[in-house]
């Protein structure tokens, strides 16, 4: 099989992967082989081919947003030919604090698709088959594939941040995440204020309906209950806190982000405002949230590349240029 390989010591600039043949992967007990149909680049792949994430492995297939048909270890949820979508949570030990507690995303071993396990940016992807999951079949690989990490992990911010029906809220940065949140909040009711650099992203924010957007140094005409940020910024996360009303939420859907400044406690946090990190995903997420999009009729605008193009398509996720999730259609 064809795949497009992150090797940390051959990356040079934008030529981070490499494409590659290797042996289609040997399924064991309790995993599924998939031929992958679209995986999704997401900024993490990002963070992890430019070495803001610590290497786990020497080389790696990176691509964690994959759909794929079963075509080895089909199980009743997932007979053979079925589509099945996997995402950055690729496994939990099941048995830590975390696990028994409810709490998945924190297990105290994680494995994570395209990071510590190889991923999608490849023909064939092995998997584990308890963190694979059934696809609405109303819509095409390319739509699925960004819906199972930007959309699953900007479904659990709001959880994180405990938006509730009519609130406001505010999303910093419109990218792919925060592009699939605001269909949600507003089927809840919410308003939605924006605050984005790049008049591209304000132009996509205001075309979903936001209440409204401002550029990257506004603040939204109003307190806002709750605040998600998307952008790896500790200065977006200030700026966020600083628009919250008193016992309002800014959780920080990032897996990266710089450092925090200095910010005085008195005027930003005092008033029971807080500050929560979003980490990972829980299987019970990615299934409510792929209920949710059988009830909403997500269709995300999409850009594909090749898997020879793979390079491209993290360049784009780079620079922002792509005016849609870029997908790797196989």
């Amino acid at each position: 099989m064809r795949v497009a390989v992150f090797d940390s010591k051959l990356a040079r600039g934008g030529d981070w992967l490499t494409l590659e043949d290797h042996p289609r992967p040997q399924v064991r007990a309790g995993e599924l082989l998939l031929r992958v149909i679209a995986c999704g680049v997401c900024r993490t792949d990002l963070h992890i081919v430019e070495g803001d994430l610590k290497p786990v492995l020497p080389r790696l297939v990176p691509g964690h947003q994959i759909v794929g048909e079963v075509v080895e270890g089909a199980t009743p949820e997932l007979p053979l030919g079925a589509r099945a979508g996997v995402s950055w949570l690729g496994g939990v030990d099941g048995d830590c604090w975390f696990c028994r507690h409810a709490m998945e995303n924190l297990c105290d071993h994680p494995v994570f698709t395209g990071y510590s396990i190889d991923g999608g940016y490849a023909e064939y992807a092995r998997v584990r088959a308890d963190f694979a999951f059934p696809l609405p079949q109303s819509l095409e690989a390319r739509q699925i594939a960004p819906l199972l990490c930007a959309g699953i992990i900007g479904f659990r911010s709001l959880r994180v941040a405990g938006v509730e029906r009519g609130e406001r809220v505010g999303l910093y940065g419109f990218g792919s995440s925060a592009s699939l949140a605001i269909r949600i909040l507003q089927a809840w009711d919410c308003a939605v204020y924006v605050v984005t650099r790049g008049e591209q992203h304000r132009a996509a924010a205001e075309a979903a309906g936001a209440t409204w957007v401002g550029a990257e140094d506004a603040k939204p005409p109003t307190a806002l209950d709750r605040a998600i940020t998307f952008a790896p910024s500790g200065k977006v996360v200030i700026a966020a806190l600083s628009a919250l009303r008193k016992g309002g939420v800014v959780a920080i859907n990032a897996i990266h982000v710089d450092q925090i400044p200095a910010f005085d406690y008195d005027t930003l946090l005092w008033g029971e405002r807080q500050m929560r990190s979003v980490a990972n995903v829980t299987r019970q997420d990615a299934r409510d949230f792929l209920a949710l999009v059988k009830e909403l009729d997500f269709h995300p605008a999409t850009v594909t590349f090749s898997l020879e193009d793979a390079n491209r398509a993290l360049s784009a996720v780079k620079h922002e240029t792509a005016g849609g999730s870029v997908v790797i259609l196989l």
